[in-house]
C-alpha cells in the first residue's frame, strides 16, 4: 500500500499532539522492537524462542513486553497450544499484516541508505570536533 505524496501532516494534525490516540499506536508500531517483530512475523507464525533468536539483541523481557503491547493493539495474535510443555505461537492479525507491510519499505530504505547515513554522521561529528 503506497501512501500518496499529497498526504501532509496538516491533513491529520492531531497526530503531533501528546494525547492523540493515533500517536500512541504509531509509537507501538514503529518502536525499535515493534518494527522488528512485525517484520519477522511477516514471514509467518513463530514461537517466542524463534522470534528471540531471529531478532538480534532483544532481551526476553523486551520481546515479551513488545508482543503483549502488539497483541493488546490487535496487531499480533498469541495462540497457546494445549500441550505439555506449553507451546505458544505468535502471528500477525490482518491489521498487523497491514502495519507490517507499511513499515517494511522503511526498513528497506534504512538498509539501502546505511552508507549515506554513516557518511552524514561522520561529517557531522567531524564538524563538531
Amino acid at each position: 500500500m503506497e501512501v500518496s505524496k499529497e498526504v501532509r501532516l496538516r491533513d491529520f494534525p492531531d497526530v503531533i499532539t501528546a494525547d492523540c490516540p493515533a500517536r500512541n499506536i504509531m509509537e507501538h508500531v514503529v518502536s525499535r522492537w515493534g518494527v522488528l517483530v512485525l517484520l519477522a512475523l511477516l514471514d509467518g507464525t513463530m514461537r517466542f524462542s524463534a522470534l528471540r533468536r531471529l531478532i538480534g539483541g532483544v532481551s526476553e523481557k523486551m520481546l515479551a513486553q513488545t508482543l503483549q503491547t502488539l497483541e493488546r493493539d490487535g496487531l499480533v495474535l498469541r495462540e497457546a497450544k494445549p500441550v505439555i510443555p506449553p507451546h505458544v505461537e505468535y502471528s500477525l492479525t490482518p491489521l498487523g499484516e497491514q502495519a507490517a507491510r507499511l513499515v517494511r519499505p522503511l526498513a528497506v530504505w534504512a538498509n539501502d541508505h546505511v552508507p549515506e547515513v554513516h557518511a552524514a554522521r561522520a561529517g557531522y561529528d567531524e564538524a563538531r570536533a
